[in-house]
C-alpha cells in the first residue's frame, strides 16, 4: 500500500478498463487523519459511460446460462480468497476497522456472497399451472431487468458491496456500482481480478465519487431500472424522490436503533460478551449493532456492573494491531457527530459509565489525530432522549431497566426503526413469544449476527424496504412474467 508521501489514485472501472477522473477526492486514513489516497470526483458524464458499456453487455451476459454465470462467480470468489491477505489489509487501513475483523468477516464474507449466489442461481424454480377445462396451461418465467444501480455503504464495503453485486450478476443483469467515497479502495482492487475471472467488460462497472454527484446521476437515469441502496434514511428519501418518475424497483436497507432485551433468568456468562461485541463490533458501526440494552430490574445491578467491566476490556487500538478489538471511526466529522450524542445525554443528566470523556486512550503519537473513541456506556436515561430514540452508529450504548416482559416489548418497539433485535432468555416460551411481538426484520435470540444467507435480510418500518437474501434478491434482481398457452 502506499505511504504517507506517496498518495494511492484511485481510477474508475467502465467497459474492463480504468479511466482517469479530471477530478479527485481526498480519502483519509482514520487511524492517523493524514490523506493517504484519493477517490475519482465523477459525475454524470462517468454515469452515462457506465450505463452505455452497461447496457451493450447485457445482451450477452443475460443470455448466458446460469450454470456458465455460476462459473464466472465462482473464479471471482477464488481470486478474492487469494487476495484475502491484501484485501483486508487494505480494508483495515481504508475504513479504520481492526486488522482481526476484516480477516475473519469482511474479506471472508465478500468471498462467500460471490460463492453463495454462484450455487443458489442453479436452484431458482418457476412455477406451472393447468387449467385442462379450459385446454390452458399457465407457467412463469422470470428475466434479468437490465442495468442495476448499486450504491453501498463505508462501514463493510467490499461485504456489503459483493451481496449486491453478486445476485444482480448471478440473475444476468450488468451493473454499475457506486461504493462510498470514503471507502473505495478494495472495490477498485476487486475491479483488477474481474477480466482474469471471465467477468465480460461492462458487465460491472464501478464509478466513484460522491452521493450528490454520482449517486444522484445513476439513480435518476432513466436505463437504470432498479436500485439496491444500503445507508441512511436521509438518502434513502432523495433516491426515492429521484427515482419515483421512473418507476424504479427499490430495495433499502437503512439504520436500525436495535434492542437487546436481557431477561432475569438469561445466561450472563454468555450475554455479556456477547452484548458487547454486539454494541461495540466495527466500532459500533454496523446497522445490526445494539445500542438499547434493557435489563430486567432484578439483575440489572449485576449486568451493568458486570458490562462495563467487559466493556472497558475491549481495547480500542491501532487498526493494524491484531490484538485490538476496535479501531478508529471512519471520519473526523463522525467522530464528533457520535460525540456530540454523548453531551446531549450528560446535559440530559445521563450518567456515562466508562469510555468518551471517562476513560483516556493510549495511542502513538503518529495516531493522536486519528479518529478513535473507546466503548461507551450510558445509563439513568430516558427513553424520550435522542440517545434512546436516533441512530449513533458508533461505540456507544445506551442500558435502561425495565420490570414486565409486556413493557419491554412496548419500549423496545417505540422507535422509527425496525431492523434487528436480540432476546436474551432461557425460557423457549417467552423467547418466541417476545421475538414475535418485536417489530423487527431481525431477531436473535441467546446470540448475535448468525447469518444464514438463504433467508430474508431486512427491516421494518423506517429501517427500509425489500428484503435480501437468496430468493429475496432473486425476485428483486428479475421481473417475473405469467404465460398461458392454450392448447
Amino acid at each position: 500500500m502506499a505511504g504517507t508521501k506517496t498518495l494511492l489514485m484511485l481510477e474508475n472501472f467502465i467497459d474492463g478498463k480504468f479511466f482517469p477522473c479530471n477530478s479527485y477526492i481526498d480519502s483519509y486514513d482514520p487511524s492517523t487523519g493524514e490523506v493517504y489516497c484519493r477517490v475519482p470526483n465523477s459525475g454524470e458524464e462517468e454515469v452515462e459511460a457506465a450505463v452505455e458499456a452497461a447496457r451493450a453487455a447485457f445482451p450477452g451476459w443475460s443470455s448466458r446460462s446460469p450454470k456458465e454465470r455460476s462459473l464466472v462467480l465462482r473464479r471471482l470468489a477464488d481470486l478474492l480468497e487469494q487476495s484475502l491477505e491484501e484485501l483486508a489489509q487494505a480494508e483495515s487501513k481504508d475504513q479504520g476497522k481492526t486488522i482481526t475483523l476484516a480477516r475473519t468477516l469482511d474479506i471472508p464474507r465478500s468471498v462467500e456472497n460471490f460463492r453463495f449466489f454462484a450455487s443458489s442461481i442453479l436452484h431458482h424454480t418457476s412455477e406451472c399451472t393447468q387449467m385442462d377445462h379450459l385446454g390452458c396451461l399457465h407457467y412463469t418465467v422470470r428475466a434479468p431487468m437490465g442495468i442495476a444501480g448499486l450504491i453501498s455503504p463505508w462501514n463493510l464495503p467490499l461485504y456489503l458491496l459483493t451481496w449486491k453485486i453478486a445476485p444482480a450478476i448471478a440473475a444476468g443483469n450488468t451493473v454499475i456500482a457506486k461504493p462510498s467515497e470514503l471507502t473505495s479502495v478494495t472495490a477498485w482492487m476487486m475491479c483488477k481480478l474481474l477480466d482474469k475471472a471471465g467477468v465480460p467488460p461492462g458487465v460491472v462497472n464501478i464509478v466513484f465519487g460522491t452521493g450528490p454527484r454520482v449517486g444522484e446521476a445513476l439513480v435518476s437515469h432513466p436505463e437504470v431500472p432498479v436500485i439496491s441502496f444500503t445507508g441512511s434514511q436521509p438518502t434513502a428519501e432523495r433516491i426515492t424522490q429521484l427515482s419515483a418518475p421512473h418507476c424504479k424497483k427499490l430495495s433499502l436497507e437503512l439504520g436500525g436503533k436495535n434492542p437487546a432485551i436481557v431477561f432475569e433468568d438469561a445466561n450472563l456468562e454468555e450475554c455479556i460478551p456477547t452484548t458487547v461485541r454486539s454494541s461495540f463490533a466495527n466500532q459500533g458501526e454496523i446497522c445490526l449493532c445494539t445500542s438499547r440494552i434493557f435489563v430486567q430490574k432484578s439483575i440489572y445491578s449485576e449486568f451493568l456492573k458486570r458490562f462495563v467491566e467487559a466493556a472497558r476490556l475491549w481495547k480500542v487500538g491501532l487498526p493494524s494491531d491484531p490484538s485490538a478489538s476496535m479501531g478508529a471511526l471512519i471520519s473526523k466529522a463522525h467522530l464528533e457527530k457520535v460525540r456530540s450524542y454523548i453531551k446531549k445525554a450528560r446535559a440530559e443528566g445521563a450518567q456515562i459509565l466508562c469510555g468518551e470523556g471517562v476513560d483516556k486512550l493510549s495511542l502513538p503519537s503518529r495516531n493522536q489525530g486519528g479518529y478513535f473513541m473507546p466503548p461507551t456506556v450510558i445509563t439513568d436515561i430516558k427513553d424520550e432522549s435522542c440517545c434512546m430514540k436516533e441512530e449513533i452508529f458508533g461505540p456507544v450504548t445506551c442500558v435502561v431497566p425495565f420490570d414486565s416482559e409486556e413493557e419491554v416489548i412496548k419500549r423496545a418497539n417505540s422507535v422509527k426503526y425496525g431492523l434487528a433485535a436480540t432476546v436474551w432468555s432461557s425460557n423457549v416460551g417467552r423467547v418466541h413469544r417476545v421475538a414475535k411481538k418485536l417489530q423487527s426484520g431481525l431477531v436473535w435470540t441467546n446470540c448475535w449476527l448468525i447469518r444464514e444467507l438463504n433467508l430474508p435480510f431486512g427491516g421494518m418500518k423506517s429501517s427500509g424496504i425489500g428484503r435480501e437474501g437468496a430468493k429475496d434478491s432473486y425476485e428483486f434482481f428479475t421481473e417475473i412474467k405469467t404465460i398461458t398457452i392454450k392448447h
